[in-house]
């Protein structure tokens, strides 16, 4: 049950080492400004409850303390961020911070699982760690008016993640009288390009980092959703969810066993970029591509529709560089993506979701529409026009004219300008990088590019010794299979190497949907997981080939 509020009391700033703080001693706890660099209004903790243990088996989680926090702002009119700490009674020493995704507006659920958990594998409460997020300053998943407040604006840009991070480990040295050992980061998306910038900006906070299909660029990327979301609503432009299997269907006949077996998963997916023609592929013996100009039919694309991909498929080129030194955005992979034509289950329906959903797109976008429409139409009304009756309609994302220096401000404010993570490296700070090869929201060749930016500024052999990466064949954003639904302990390995010194040798990867059990190596780019022979389902099979 929630304890009692009591008279605001005052934290004082804990040494090293003091006397641990009992949960209910939360109640009512005023924590000052001076806990973060940052400007805020201070911080008072809302709300305490102890929570007993539950769950059996790697369901099982122990006692802990979840406490609820309110970070003011200093503009009276901007919302406060909120923030959820929760304490194990069994401490290991170390804690996790939870990234949001999209426009944030909620505190995800960090007394739950990860991206990737595999279903045998404890939760992170229940290994010890203790566990943060925060709403980034704003209520309202997928509701971008909050960026009318220049304050609320900047908490979502960056600011609060620096801000909820200082007040969590302010009171994890309340609680437990000493500080953290480790302090590790998860984020997905735009939780990725948190984490990143957290690391980019304060090298000394994060002792490791779990980075998902990162939304690094997300500035510069609504000028590619605008595009994409500009061709798919063209007349015509939108494809059925018949129209999306086939497209799917079609990439399976010529990219399936470009990695030595057909076996529903197309993991070379680079080589099927190149190979994949739309114009002149077939599929289950007939054209994609609809002949003699036919339209609005199942069996086969229209030119209009063709071109939307094709739209998709390419890179965004800007006449003039942003802010962040941005001059365009690379494209999707598109051939080999599944845009969602099922909803068979509950990993179907997300992958529905996040790909064309079943709304043909319009302006102002409504529920159901594709998900890069609605999140690109929120970034143009609320962000860029500030107005909401804008949209990217009656903008070109590549020569946006009149809106240019607003586009090129905002990218400066959210895009990572700066590949260059040596003050981290150096001491000893480490970084899982993942991306999925069948990501229809953030492409691959964005965590490719970063990665590549990386290499250039430090080196391959620093870059190296600190950081992993992974792509995933068949996944989607999220971590949603489209043929391999892929589970691995992501944060043990990471801990094992940050606090450990053991790097991630050999990775597996296994799939819990489709052929549960079934594994995969997990491949550093640039290789993919090539068969050899033997066991199809057995990761022993497989080798890492460039």
């Amino acid at each position: 049950m929630p304890s009692t509020a009591r008279a605001d009391q005052v934290a004082p700033t804990p040494a090293a080492d003091t006397k641990p703080m009992a949960c209910d001693g939360f109640a009512g706890l005023s924590i000052p400004a001076s806990v973060t660099p940052l400007a805020t209004g201070g911080a008072k903790v809302t709300s305490v409850s102890a929570q007993p243990a539950s769950g059996t088996g790697a369901k099982a989680v122990g006692a802990f303390c979840r406490v609820l926090v309110e970070i003011a702002p200093v503009d009276p009119k901007a919302p406060p961020i909120k923030a959820e700490v929760n304490f194990p009674e069994r401490w290991n020493g170390k804690a996790l911070m939870y990234g949001g995704g999209g426009f944030n507006g909620v505190i995800l659920s960090t007394s739950g699982t990860l991206r990737l958990q595999p279903p045998d594998v404890p939760i992170p409460l229940a290994r010890g760690f203790v566990t943060f997020g925060s709403d980034s300053g704003h209520e309202g998943a997928n509701r971008g008016d909050f960026a009318l407040n220049e304050e609320a604006l900047k908490n979502y840009a960056f600011d609060s993640v620096k801000k909820t991070r200082d007040v969590a480990t302010h009171l994890i040295k309340l609680r437990y009288g000493r500080p953290h050992e480790k302090l590790y980061f998860h984020g997905s998306s735009n939780g990725g390009k948190e984490a990143l910038g957290l690391i980019q900006r304060y090298p000394d906070d994060l002792d490791g980092a779990m980075v998902f299909w990162p939304a690094t660029n997300i500035g510069t990327a609504h000028l590619q959703f605008g595009r994409i979301a500009r061709a798919f609503a063209s007349p015509g432009a939108y494809l059925s969810m018949s129209q999306r299997k086939l497209v799917l269907d079609a990439a399976l006949e010529t990219c399936d066993e470009l990695d030595g077996i057909r076996d529903g998963v197309i993991s070379n997916a680079r080589a099927c970029q190149q190979t994949f023609h739309p114009d002149k592929v077939t599929v289950n013996g007939r054209p994609l591509r609809c002949l003699d100009g036919a339209v609005d039919s199942d069996s086969c694309l229209s030119g209009v529709q063709i071109g939307a991909l094709k739209v998709m498929g390419s890179p965004l080129k800007l006449d003039a560089a942003l802010a962040s030194g941005e001059k365009g955005y690379p494209e999707f992979y598109v051939w080999g993506v599944d845009l969602g034509w099922r909803e068979t289950d509950d990993l179907a329906k997300g992958v529905l979701t996040q790909g064309l959903g079943k709304v043909a797109p319009a302006y102002p976008a409504a529920p159901g529409m594709p998900f890069l429409h609605a999140f690109a139409d929120q970034y143009a009304r609320f962000f860029v026009t500030r107005n909401p009756q804008g949209s990217w309609q009656n903008i070109d994302p590549a020569t946006p004219g009149e809106w240019q220096d607003r586009l090129s401000m905002l990218a400066g404010l959210l895009d990572m300008s700066s590949t260059n993570l040596s003050s981290f490296q150096k001491r000893g700070g480490k970084i899982i990088l993942m991306h999925g090869l069948a990501d229809q929201i953030v492409p691959p060749q964005a965590s490719v590019d970063y990665y590549e930016r990386l290499v250039a500024t430090m080196g391959h052999e620093a870059v190296s010794q600190f950081l992993r990466f992974y792509e995933l064949p068949g996944t989607a954003h999220s971590g949603f299979g489209i043929a391999f639904n892929p589970s691995w302990d992501a944060l043990g390995a990471l801990d094992a190497w940050a606090a450990g010194g053991t790097p991630p040798t050999s990775p597996v990867v296994t799939d819990t949907h489709f052929k549960p059990g079934r594994t995969r190596p997990l491949c550093e780019y640039p290789s993919y997981p090539r068969y050899q022979g033997g066991d199809p389902d057995q990761a022993a099979s497989f080798t890492c080939e460039r």
